[in-house]
């Protein structure tokens, strides 16, 4: 036994920073008291989330070495990128809430006089090496030293491309504060962030930041950056609540009954950023398809397609599933538009204020070839979305997987 103590010390000492920490003291107290926390891991709402893909491995490896497949999973050319400036972004918006989509996850919130940044992720790839790893198939939209003072930021869980090491350690040097789910600060300390800046919150826990309050609230997903998954990091959704508007991210997260609880209790929102790509028929417990995320919005609107602006997130920036890579725009486009609900396709870095214009182009079509309609729909093929409403793992997700985090 104390040669494997020695190795296991050793192995530690050769840990990659981008691993972050496991959560130790303390903190690991807080999470065994955790009304999520049982058997040793936090547990998904409505029961065990399958996280490792299903069928048959000899299957998902033949359509990813596919060769029509994996053309089909990037774009035909450069992704047009909104040119955005700091003076876009630094003017007051004019119905006092405004989005930025910057790519995948990360999007920046200015609403009511605040900004809150979520799952900001500026590095190049989505791993703890340069090296290997998925890769940004466009540029950030600007430099994150570009944004300006930022009040909160928001993560979702660990997954490194929800939580960048790059990103976390440029903004550590500022005086943000940052909201992340039970767990996930000893990461932040290891990159840091002093304990001072961290609200580590639970589900159903509520912090203040200004004006606004800030709820972790339930998704059905996990956790892991390292060589094994302790699933001692949570994950989590988020509401946010100023004096005049409500906002809503789903981080990463399979479809569930409990958005109709966040619903009437946080909302309804007037905008919620929905992740409805990275899905695959391999791992359906842990990531939604446009459909299941038309209907996450509708039920954190009580059913109603009029009450907000639904923002896709968690797609076109990185190569994730075997999916086609401008498949969850228009798979999103039509179902959308056979719901009647209202939605938002900005390019990578374009604002837009949900009370206002929508962008509604469908942008990626130039740089993809036809989508091959598997779903259901009212919309026929090649027409752009309807115009909205007047508004008045691969193989497993997180434990060291170089081919990408879900």
């Amino acid at each position: 036994m104390a040669g494997f103590r020695l190795q296991s010390s050793g192995l530690r000492a050769l840990r990659p920073v981008a691993f972050g920490a496991d959560p130790g003291g303390e903190r690991m107290a807080r999470i065994r008291r955790s009304p999520h926390f049982a058997d040793g891991v936090f547990q998904n709402p409505g029961g065990t989330a399958r996280t490792r893909p299903s069928g048959s491995t000899r299957d998902l490896a033949k359509l990813y070495l596919d060769k029509e497949s994996r053309s089909r999973r990037a774009p035909r050319g450069a992704v047009p990128v909104h040119p955005t400036t700091l003076a876009d972004i630094s003017r007051a918006p004019a119905t006092g809430l405004r989005l930025t989509w910057l790519g995948h996850s990360s999007v920046l919130a200015d609403i009511d006089g605040h900004r809150v940044l979520f799952d900001p992720v500026w590095g190049e790839r989505c791993s703890p090496f340069p090296f290997a790893g998925p890769k940004r198939l466009h540029p950030a939209p600007l430099p994150l030293t570009a944004l300006g003072p930022v009040d909160v930021v928001v993560i979702s869980h660990d997954h490194y491309d929800h939580l960048d090491l790059p990103t976390i350690k440029a903004l550590a040097g500022t005086d943000t504060l940052f909201a992340v789910p039970l767990g996930v600060g000893a990461h932040l300390e290891r990159w840091g962030v002093s304990a001072g800046r961290l609200r580590e919150l639970d589900w159903h826990e509520a912090t203040k930041v200004g004006g606004l309050t800030l709820t972790a609230t339930p998704a059905r997903h996990f956790c892991g950056r390292g060589l094994r998954n302790t699933q001692h990091t949570l994950w989590a959704s988020w509401a946010v609540a100023g004096d005049e508007h409500r906002i809503y991210h789903s981080g990463d997260t399979g479809y569930f009954e409990g958005f109709k609880d966040i619903g009437a209790d946080h909302g309804p929102f007037d905008a919620t950023m929905i992740q409805v790509g990275a899905y695959s028929d391999f791992w359906p417990d842990i990531h939604m398809t446009p459909d299941e995320g038309v209907r996450a919005h509708l039920d954190l609107q009580g059913g109603d397609p009029a009450a907000g602006v639904l923002l896709p997130i968690h797609w076109g920036t990185f190569n994730l599933a075997p999916h086609p890579w401008a498949e969850p725009g228009e798979w999103m486009a039509d179902a959308a538009a056979g719901a009647g609900q209202a939605v938002a396709f900005p390019r990578p870095g374009e604002p837009f204020e949900p009370a206002g214009q929508l962008p509604t182009e469908p942008w990626w079509r130039p740089l993809s070839a036809p989508v091959a309609r598997h779903w259901d729909t009212a919309v026929s093929h090649g027409t752009a979305p309807a115009a909205p409403a007047a508004q008045a793992a691969p193989p497993v997700e997180g434990d060291l997987d170089l081919a990408g985090d879900r």
